[in-house]
């Protein structure tokens, strides 16, 4: 399996970014792997658009951030989610003992990954490449 990361997920969503089509071709390429993403990017993705909502000053934002924060959902309706369950708890908090130097959200995505022993896609590889034994890779970027 592989798992997208919340940049891997906006790149998709948007599909306006150049780097789409790149991500698409590597995505068929796989298409023999499940390709899903974690509970943990989603509640990221929704943050933000709950967060465009709260801060609306006018009724036509609100409108547009709920518009987006629907799409959230129909998008979700057909992704393999892998949970933040007892086996990403007890590697997260492993990866915490080991004092690796990733935010709360990011550990959890790693040990999620790390639990299930699948690819991560993301764009941060500076940041994931600091989890040890955790398969990470770009797919954005022609080369990869």
């Amino acid at each position: 399996m592989v798992i997208l990361d919340t940049d891997h997920l906006t790149v998709i969503q948007r599909q306006n970014e150049p780097v789409y089509s790149h991500l698409r071709l590597r995505l068929r390429q796989a298409a023999s792997d499940e390709v899903g993403t974690t509970i943990v990017n989603i509640e990221e993705q929704m943050r933000g658009w709950l967060a465009a909502i709260r801060h609306s000053r006018r009724l036509e934002q609100e409108i547009v951030a709920y518009r987006q924060l629907h799409m959230l959902f129909v998008f979700f309706s057909n992704v393999p989610i892998l949970d933040f369950d007892e086996l990403a708890a007890v590697q997260f908090s492993k990866l915490r003992r080991g004092r690796v130097r990733l935010g709360t959200m990011d550990l959890k995505i790693a040990a999620i990954a790390l639990s299930q022993g699948v690819l991560l896609l993301s764009r941060n590889l500076t940041d994931f490449r600091k989890v040890p034994e955790l398969w990470v890779e770009d797919w954005t970027s022609p080369g990869t």
